[in-house]
């Protein structure tokens, strides 16, 4: 099979290995110098459409997988099914639910899907004097795509201000930041729940973790993510359970309601409180860095589930896993995520093992030598029988790369470790 699969991060690259497991041909535009050792780099920009289009025909694919969101939010799944090419991953209209987060709240608040108290607002002043009314923490989030950074957590009133002025004043997130939703703090811990859906059948894959902070103990700014674990022990089966019926399902039926059809990923960011689970965010795509710990214990064969899905049929395929752990470490560019240095060369064992994998998010080629091009530059994944082994893994596989500034979280996992350990 003939697979192109859009995108640059650690995320794509795990999709590209998971999917070169059944000897496909494997292409990805624009790649990076991880995974132009697995698959045939195309330097076409994922946000590109037209040139994706003809890119595909020309390769003549039999499917494409799409790893970033930015894509799918300008509609190109819609362009690529008018043409005929398998394409894993919602249209336009789904992908609103990540794309417009005023949309989602109002969607989730008509279907009764548990979600944080909230109001929309694009004037100034209407906004801060609703935080007058608020007691307690608040969230002020950009309604519209802002790269990971448009959610801010306001202890203060001060900080809720200065945050509304952030977007509606100096326009920080530019159109993204247009239009902000302001929603209550919720106390709890995180989960990120990814499922696959056809739109009549939704599957979650195993419940993951994400570390969303910069610094150890969750201090410092948000990130796109500085590591994942799976499974996350913090989803029981009975919670597992709440969140399929009082999240998914209902989510289904929302958007059959309102005809929107939906095939591919739904990833629910969710925070268990003492009242249950509530959804913090939807995403419509795979969740970075969480896919590169989930995707290698799934042991079904990934495009088939994926052309089974596109096909309507996800209900004939039952999901098969691995019993072990898989725990992701982020490696670092000194100064993320605000500004940083690119073009530090990456030296030690890279190698991908049985028990350690390493997915690149942010590197280059050159020469035969490889440096750093982005923020988060590699996605270090121990695997092992116990969250603590898996760990182990994957920091002593992280002490033997060296670049300039590197900087990675010391404590991935620790949550899960102390729970299974209490349990």
């Amino acid at each position: 099979m003939r697979i192109l699969v859009i995108g640059s991060g650690g995320r794509e690259h795990a999709l590209i290995w998971k999917l070169g497991e059944h000897k496909n041909q494997l292409f990805c535009a624009p790649g990076n110098g991880g995974i132009a050792e697995l698959a045939q780099c195309k330097k076409t920009g994922a946000e590109n459409i037209p040139a994706l289009l003809k890119l595909a025909e020309q390769l003549k694919v039999d499917l494409v997988v799409v790893g970033p969101e930015v894509p799918l939010v300008l509609g190109i799944v819609d362009e690529f099914q008018k043409n005929r090419i398998p394409i894993f991953g919602p249209r336009k209209e789904a992908a609103r639910l990540e794309g417009e987060k005023a949309f989602a709240k109002r969607l989730m608040k008509e279907y009764n899907i548990p979600t944080a108290e909230f109001e929309i607002f694009s004037d100034e002043k209407k906004a801060k004097k609703y935080v007058e009314t608020k007691a307690g923490r608040v969230v002020i989030k950009a309604s519209g795509l802002a790269a990971g950074k448009g959610a801010m957590v306001c202890p203060t009133k001060d900080e809720a201000f200065a945050a509304i002025e952030k977007a509606l004043v100096q326009k920080e997130f530019g159109k993204a930041g247009e239009t902000i939703v302001i929603e209550q703090f919720l106390e709890g811990e995180e989960a990120s729940i990814i499922a696959i859906t056809d739109g009549n059948t939704i599957v979650p894959l195993i419940p993951s973790q994400d570390h969303k902070p910069l610094l150890n103990d969750d201090e410092g700014p948000n990130t796109g993510g500085m590591g994942a674990y799976a499974p996350a022990p913090l989803i029981t089966k009975e919670l597992a359970k709440e969140i399929q019926t009082k999240i998914f399902n209902r989510l289904l039926v929302a958007l059959q309601k309102q005809s929107i059809e939906y095939c591919g990923v739904i990833y629910a960011g969710i925070i268990i409180t003492d009242s249950g689970p509530y959804v913090l965010e939807f995403n419509c795509r795979f969740g970075d860095p969480e896919t590169q710990p989930v995707l290698p214990l799934l042991k079904s064969d990934s495009a088939e589930v994926m052309l089974s899905t596109i096909a309507g049929k996800l209900a004939q395929i039952n999901l098969k896993w691995s019993t072990d752990y898989a725990l992701c470490v982020v490696a670092a560019s000194a100064g993320y995520p605000g500004k940083y240095e690119k073009g530090k060369e990456i030296t030690g064992n890279l190698r991908n093992r049985e028990d350690v994998l390493i997915f690149h998010a942010g590197t280059e080629k050159r020469e035969g030598k490889l440096y750093t091009a982005g923020g988060r530059v590699l996605g270090v994944t121990g695997i092992g029988s116990t969250l603590s082994q898996a760990k182990q893994k994957a920091y002593l596989a992280l002490e033997q790369i060296k670049f300039e500034g590197l900087y990675y979280r010391n404590d991935i996992g620790d949550k899960g470790i102390r729970r299974i350990e209490k349990n």
